[in-house]
């Protein structure tokens, strides 16, 4: 790989915005150096490279730093054209995909989060605004896959795919650390069978961590989280 087209990677192995910006680069077949970062000391290329938010991903492409993941995404799909597409050429198919992958970010994540830092109460409070979001959701999503059956050939994944996977790729992970059901075949068909066939796809099984070690460092957080001591 030239230094004329030389890319470069900050990320932390347990970011699921770390993990988007992997599964993109593997699916576009780009080539790339991965720089681990402690984010309890981060570096000081980390802090150059993003000094507003001096966060992880950060994707430095022959020298110019990019931020945020769903930003990142973008730039690849723009950049690198040859590859599989990982956003519609129709600009209303692609401004629905960039609605829905806002809503998993602001809504679902959050919803998520929310109740990985919590517990009683709160807890089945977060839970339950999550189940009624992911419900939605689901509804949405109907239209995507008219045969309610999604499948991928290929690694032909695309930029909801990725957004989705970051966050419920590892949902046994969380059920095992919550001690419930987050995605319920049942309930959420849809979703339960998409993320399923995600899961197969080679680019994302590569950049997903271990289950075993997602559930210990979810239930590491849980018991460390500031909002369950304040809660009795």
């Amino acid at each position: 790989m030239g230094e004329e087209n030389k890319v470069t990677l900050y990320g932390m192995w347990a970011s699921p915005f770390v993990w988007r910006v992997e599964i993109a680069l593997k699916i576009k077949g780009i080539p790339y150096e991965y720089v681990e970062e402690d984010l309890k000391n981060k570096s000081q290329l980390l802090l150059q490279y993003n000094p507003v938010h001096k966060k992880v991903p950060v994707l430095v492409h022959n020298g110019k730093p990019i931020a945020e993941s769903l930003v990142i995404l973008e730039y690849i799909e723009e950049t690198w054209k040859n590859g599989p597409k990982i956003l519609p050429e129709d600009p209303y198919e692609r401004a629905k995909v960039r609605f829905w992958a806002s809503f998993i970010q602001q809504q679902l994540f959050d919803s998520m989060v929310s109740a990985a830092k919590s517990s009683g109460e709160a807890h089945e409070k977060a839970m339950k605004e999550a189940f009624e979001k992911l419900t939605v959701f689901e509804e949405g999503m109907k239209d995507f896959f008219p045969s309610g059956t999604p499948h991928f050939e290929d690694e032909n994944i695309g930029f909801l795919d990725i957004v989705l996977c970051s966050l419920f790729g590892h949902h046994k992970a969380q059920e095992e650390a919550f001690g419930l059901k987050i995605i319920d075949p049942e309930r959420h068909p849809l979703v339960y069978s998409w993320v399923t066939a995600l899961n197969e796809v080679p680019a994302v099984k590569e950049s997903l961590p271990p289950h075993e070690k997602m559930v210990a460092l979810i239930q590491f957080l849980r018991r460390n989280s500031p909002h369950r001591s304040s809660e009795a």
